[in-house]
């Protein structure tokens, strides 16, 4: 068990039976009070997002999740397939739990799965990833008031902004955080 001031960003923990990871934490403390944990937290179950507040001195039960590494192959409707390289074992994940993972697998991309104790909880997708343009509006010259971009669709439907002189067919890097042009690949 760990108090909960010592958590940090990316550590996992179960806190009243649910599976949390921890996205940000703000310790507050004033004179006459004890200190304040405000963490905000991903439930690791639902993917909701919300802020916790806890005491010092509350403790929590600290947890270590399995990342094992499997290439995303293919959407059968309802259900991501993925497989593992080294024994091709294939698992299907359910894909209304994975809406915003979805704006960034391509066949054939290497992922990372994340599981508690046999229960396989999501993804854990790299913090760039390099994607096709297949659809980007021309350029319109003049329009660099503040900095130049134009609409640009990828080969995962994902809808973004891109620079300028960004063309339809090239490969681009993309933050999976939250899904903006980073650069070219």
């Amino acid at each position: 068990m760990i108090n909960v001031t010592e958590l940090r960003p990316g550590n996992h923990f179960l806190d009243e039976g649910v599976l949390y990871s921890v996205l940000d934490i703000l310790l507050n403390k004033t004179a006459m009070r004890k200190m304040v944990a405000k963490v905000k937290v991903k439930n690791l179950r639902t993917g909701a997002i919300l802020e916790i507040s806890r005491n010092s001195g509350y403790v929590v039960e600290p947890v270590r999740l399995d990342k094992k590494k499997m290439t995303y192959l293919y959407d059968s409707g309802d259900m991501l397939v993925f497989m593992d390289q080294n024994t091709y074992e294939q698992i299907e994940l359910p894909k209304a739990n994975m809406e915003w993972e979805r704006n960034f697998l391509v066949s054939n991309a290497e992922i990372e799965i994340l599981a508690y104790e046999d229960e396989i909880l999501g993804l854990s997708l790299p913090a760039k990833v390099a994607l096709q343009i297949v659809e980007c509006e021309p350029a319109v010259r003049g329009d660099t008031v503040n900095k130049a971009m134009k609409d640009a669709i990828l080969e995962t439907g994902l809808k973004l902004r891109v620079p300028l002189f960004v063309e339809s067919g090239e490969t681009i890097l993309v933050r999976t955080d939250n899904g903006q042009y980073d650069g070219r690949a």
